[in-house]
């Protein structure tokens, strides 16, 4: 095992400078970041010349990318004057300086991410309980009332878009409550400035985007984990142990389940690198200052250090992900291994 995790650890070394060169590059066609450095008057062309020769944005994009990977001590950044820069670069632990803010890359995206733990962890777990208990139960009583209610109301979920699922959100239980003249839930923020952060004020304000980043997923996932759960229940070596007497709590959550969780701890993993990233559309609209509401306003600044610092945390996440996914796998299933 600890072979294979070497080995695939050194093939992922290729893939993300792979993967980083082509984010750069898709980076750079995005929009011009010099645009926006004026604030409301457009940057006059003197100003355009220094910035892009400083920020060493008037070289090549192959060159570009030298100097954000491995740090300008080897690349040329003015080739007129030769001046050479004291930044280490990427593989060194430095991700640059954000154009907007001029705070270090990584201090930015590190006071995000505590906030975007919050949001998608709190909603993950809440993901993974409710489909579990929903998809298990449908599937041990499939074709009842539940079953078949749930079906209906898990389709009609899982075609909602996110943002309609948010204003839907927003309307009943914010508004709809405010105009009632009940106690409603916060649309915006993350606590009220005049009260301050504290934990009721975090988990009053999380209620919304908990719930638009859940009862989408909820409704994928039970679905998901009932048809994999009827497969298994319906296989020989079930009704082998249902019959040697084994209770049937024991059957589904020991023999059961842990076959029927090998697929579903798949999905899992794909989706938990992206936790780190946010929730973008989430927590644009309800202002969330995550890494998502980062992501979209470094967009639209055209901060390409900020969004490929992002973008690469995302990258390394996937791979660390899918390389826990394998070893659990031969936790759940003793027929794998790794030689």
């Amino acid at each position: 095992m600890a072979r294979y995790t070497i080995r695939r650890l050194l093939q992922s070394i290729p893939l993300l400078l792979i993967v980083s060169f082509v984010l750069f590059a898709l980076m750079q066609a995005t929009g011009d970041p010099l645009a926006t450095m004026g604030g409301r008057q457009p940057t006059r062309a003197v100003d355009r010349e220094r910035l892009s020769r400083q920020l060493g944005l008037d070289q090549p994009i192959a060159t570009q990318y030298l100097y954000w990977l491995i740090g300008n001590d080897w690349v040329v950044v003015d080739a007129e004057t030769g001046r050479m820069g004291t930044r280490r670069g990427v593989l060194r632990g430095d991700f640059g300086m954000s154009y907007v803010t001029r705070q270090p890359v990584l201090e930015t995206i590190g006071g995000r991410i505590p906030d975007t733990l919050l949001l998608t962890g709190t909603a993950e777990v809440l993901i993974l309980v409710v489909s579990l208990a929903v998809g298990i139960f449908s599937a041990v009583r499939k074709y009842s009332l539940f079953d078949q209610l749930f079906t209906a109301v898990s389709f009609i979920l899982y075609s909602v878009p996110v943002f309609i699922m948010a204003y839907s959100l927003i309307y009943l239980l914010s508004i709809g409550l405010r105009r009632a003249g009940l106690p409603y839930f916060p649309t915006s923020g993350i606590f009220d400035p005049a009260i301050g952060r504290t934990f009721e004020q975090v988990v009053w304000h999380m209620v919304l985007p908990v719930l638009t980043l859940s009862l989408i997923s909820i409704a994928g996932y039970s679905r998901y984990i009932r048809s994999t759960m009827l497969e298994v229940i319906n296989s020989d070596y079930i009704r082998t142990a249902r019959s040697k007497g084994i209770t049937e709590r024991r059957t589904l959550f020991v023999h059961a389940f842990k076959n029927a969780a090998l697929p579903l701890i798949t999905i899992v993993g794909l989706d938990l690198p992206f936790l780190l990233g946010g929730a973008v559309v989430t927590e644009t609209i309800f202002a969330w200052p995550g890494m998502g509401y980062l992501f979209i306003n470094s967009l639209t600044r055209s901060d390409y250090p900020v969004l490929m610092g992002i973008l690469m945390l995302i990258a390394v996440g996937v791979v660390l992900a899918q390389l826990m996914v394998d070893i659990l796998y031969t936790v759940l299933d003793p027929r794998i291994r790794y030689s």
